[in-house]
């Protein structure tokens, strides 16, 4: 298994840890993405991973229906996107943020970035544990600083939120994305 596959089973797993501990009243709890609840949270990292995890299979998985208990679409995500990294063909090309990529960049750059995010998102608005690895957020804000521009479009991330200079990897990563811890 690529570093990248297992930088992103893990945080997956981190994600998963926060979904299995949501008390069930939490699931409306507003989330800190502007508009979204904790389970808008839950339903775009799904997405996201079933689509990537089916194109991984060479296939099209169903997305998360609106109906569907979030807990179990997830459940369906997770599983989709560990099969994928298992066994499939990371050199392919598929849709990335500005046009096809190597599966294994969008996986390494992007999706792990906002599965690191959106687990910080989802525990925030489910009373959860909020802590991500300090290694990882400062990689992701390492590889987020060129992008600064991209990612301020709208329907991207928000503006910065200021920090102090020798606050934590974890807080200068979420600061950097517009979260205010």
């Amino acid at each position: 298994m690529s570093d990248v596959s297992q930088r992103l089973s893990a945080l997956v797993g981190g994600f998963d840890a926060r979904v299995q501990a949501a008390p069930a009243d939490s699931w409306t709890n507003p989330a800190p993405c502007e508009g979204w609840t904790a389970r808008d949270v839950v339903l775009h990292v799904g997405n996201n991973l079933l689509s990537i995890g089916g194109a991984l299979q060479g296939t099209e998985l169903a997305p998360i229906a609106d109906d569907e208990d979030a807990p179990s679409g997830w459940g369906r995500a997770r599983d989709a996107i560990t099969a994928g990294l298992a066994t499939g063909d990371l050199s392919q090309n598929l849709p990335g943020p500005m046009g096809p990529m190597p599966a294994e960049q969008l996986l390494g750059q992007f999706v792990s970035m906002d599965v690191l995010v959106h687990t910080w998102d989802l525990a925030r608005a489910v009373g959860g544990d909020e802590s991500l690895p300090a290694e990882v957020c400062a990689q992701a804000h390492s590889g987020l600083k060129p992008m600064d521009a991209m990612i301020r479009r709208p329907g991207v991330f928000g503006p910065k939120v200021d920090c102090a200079d020798d606050a934590d990897e974890q807080t200068k990563f979420l600061s950097f994305l517009g979260r205010t811890v």
